[in-house]
């Protein structure tokens, strides 16, 4: 043996003989037990960096571990090859996002095998290529077919002085990156898929989970976000009922006002004769906010001059837009009780109106709600009839009254919201949906699939390729004249089933074969970044229901252990563009004094950087 270690001799040896010898491809055994190791995809950015290498290595120990106690053990790789930074960077680098994306994949599959992983790399994907996203477009005209896709109008960052839409990491502090422009909020038609039809057993399922991190099950519970409560209405003067949920009842007699969201349609009839209403309606959808902020923003509103009654008093109560009213969450109105509600309060302290506390606390102590609303549950006061009764009987008492008279029953909710798939951007698996004349669209037959995108185009930055050219749209199905959707999908499309497209990557005939599928699947041990907890996770624990019950594969779940590896930090430089925007700066092109420990005293390129700590 020798006494050092020379890799460069013997690694490539070694790999040599792994490639010659086919050591680390796998088929179907079934006289063995199957061990399928799987670690997230990468973006093919261009380099591995340490976060990749951190990763892939653990993957690799589980899966020599696996190998060494006799199993069938599956580990591949791919790439997770559309999205926007490629669109970005081909416009940056005048080239094609295609080619760009090419000839990173080459660069970092190379990087990968000089690592001495041990990958199947017969099973290689990448998402970009035409045979893999052929299968989710067919995927897609099923679920349509099935009634699980439906458009409709839905918001969107709008730039208007590039007449395109932004993803919002593309809007800086209100504006484009590219323009400068005020971001707009417009409505434009889009893609969704039924996802809160699968929202209970999503929630269900999770307790089948033993070998998931806890963290990342309440992550995945709080975003589905089911509750009970009531569904009721509240009469409009001259107008339709408006319909509110609440899970809780039991402050229905405390209500003072009705909220409703910008994007309402009493808002709009509001507006119609109201020049400053529909200036305000206008300000709130341009300043859109994230429902995490609602606690902290300041609360602002108008009154619209509508009336509502409420359901059991009649009393008269006026009916505001506000902008902590969110239109995407429930019904895009709030029933506002002030009295035990902080938002509620706040509100109404702002614009002087009504605070009726119709809570005490249960254990007979003092109410004080002057600075702030009681937000405890606790026993009924100031509610007629439903006097004394604590939470749980008022709840009870004040729905039967609701669903006696016709004006509200209870009901479960979810915080989940169906899943936009529509992107307006260009790289990405074009959609499969075809647009008709009279306004009608139908799916694209399997015969036209896999819909192509074209690969070799010129990004001028402003508007997709395949939006900016009218005649790649037109097609025609039976003699019908007919245009092909040039929204792309969503890339959490591709990396919700690409686990299950490893098991039969080559097969032409359908999306899985059976056999490999049902064979490999479930994933034993998946590996990744906690950031992924809810997205990816969620939506490939769907995608997955949605291929059991198309008879695609036999098992409820995708991935039975989940070990979430941590973030490795790093040096990461960038300066500022002339539009407050940031300008990333490799760390090769950075000059760096450190200390004996290692850390940055002073760093300078030949245009000036800054520095800051991100995960890599």
């Amino acid at each position: 043996m020798q006494e050092q270690y020379n890799p460069q001799e013997i690694e490539q040896k070694v790999q040599k003989h792994w490639d010659e010898n086919k050591t680390f491809e796998v088929s179907e055994d079934p006289n063995k037990e199957k061990f399928y190791c799987l670690s997230m995809f990468p973006y093919p950015s261009g380099r591995l960096h340490m976060g990749h290498v951190r990763n892939y290595t653990i993957g690799d120990v589980v899966s020599r571990f696996h190998r060494l106690q006799g199993k069938n053990v599956m580990q591949p790789m791919g790439w997770d090859a559309f999205g926007l930074p490629a669109e970005n960077a081909a416009i940056k680098n005048n080239t094609a996002p295609a080619k760009w994306t090419y000839e990173n994949i080459d660069y970092m599959r190379h990087q990968l095998k000089q690592l001495g992983f041990g990958y199947d790399w017969k099973r290689e994907i990448a998402t970009c290529h035409p045979e893999y996203y052929k299968w989710e477009q067919w995927f897609f005209t099923k679920l349509y077919e099935k009634g699980l896709v439906y458009k409709k109008m839905s918001t969107v960052n709008w730039d208007p002085v590039d007449q395109t839409v932004l993803a919002n990491e593309q809007v800086i502090d209100g504006r484009g990156w590219r323009s400068g422009a005020v971001v707009e909020q417009k409505e434009i038609p889009q893609w969704f898929i039924k996802i809160t039809d699968y929202a209970q057993e999503l929630l269900d399922d999770l307790d089948k989970l033993d070998h998931w991190p806890e963290q990342v099950k309440t992550m995945q519970r709080n975003w589905i976000g089911r509750s009970e409560g009531v569904e009721l209405s509240f009469e409009v003067k001259g107008q339709d009922k408006l319909e509110v949920y609440t899970t809780r009842p039991d402050t229905l007699m405390g209500v003072t006002y009705v909220g409703i969201a910008a994007g309402h349609p009493l808002a709009a009839i509001a507006a119609q004769n109201n020049a400053e209403l529909a200036e305000f309606i206008e300000d709130c959808k341009n300043n859109k906010v994230a429902e995490a902020e609602m606690a902290t923003m300041e609360k602002k509103g108008m009154n619209t001059g509508l009336t509502a009654i409420h359901p059991l008093t009649g009393r008269e109560v006026p009916v505001y837009v506000a902008n902590f009213v969110l239109m995407d969450y429930g019904t895009g109105a709030v029933m506002a009780v002030p009295g035990h509600d902080q938002r509620d309060f706040e509100f109404a302290t702002k614009y002087g109106l009504d605070i009726l506390p119709v809570i005490k606390p249960e254990d007979g102590s003092e109410l004080d709600i002057s600075e702030a609303a009681y937000t405890e549950k606790g026993v009924l006061i100031n509610s007629g009839e439903f006097d004394g009764l604590a939470f749980q009987d008022a709840f009870n008492a004040i729905a039967a009254k609701l669903e006696s008279e016709g004006k509200g029953k209870k009901t479960v909710n979810f915080r989940l919201r169906d899943w936009g798939v529509s992107r307006q951007r260009y790289w990405g698996s074009p959609i499969p949906m075809l647009n008709k004349e009279d306004g009608s669209e139908l799916a694209a037959p399997k015969e036209m699939l896999p819909v192509r995108l074209p690969e070799d185009v010129v990004m001028d930055g402003v508007t997709s390729p395949i939006k900016a050219d009218p005649e790649w749209a037109k097609a025609s199905v039976d003699g019908e004249a007919v245009f092909h959707e040039t929204d792309t999908f969503d890339t959490f499309m591709e990396s919700s089933w690409y686990y299950a497209r490893y098991c039969s990557p080559r097969y032409d005939e359908g999306m899985l074969e059976p056999g490999a599928a049902n064979y490999w699947l479930p994933v034993n041990q998946y590996i990744g970044g906690i950031e992924h907890a809810i997205l990816h996770l969620l939506y490939s624990r769907f995608f997955h229901k949605l291929l059991r019950d198309f008879g695609l594969v036999d098992s409820d779940e995708p991935f039975e252990r989940l070990l979430c590896q941590g973030m490795v930090l790093a040096d990461t430089y960038y300066r500022k563009d002339e539009k407050g925007g940031d300008i990333w700066i490799s760390p090769t092109d950075v000059q760096t004094e450190t200390d004996d420990k290692g850390e940055s005293l002073k760093h300078g390129t030949k245009k000036m950087a800054s520095l800051c700590s991100l995960p890599v």
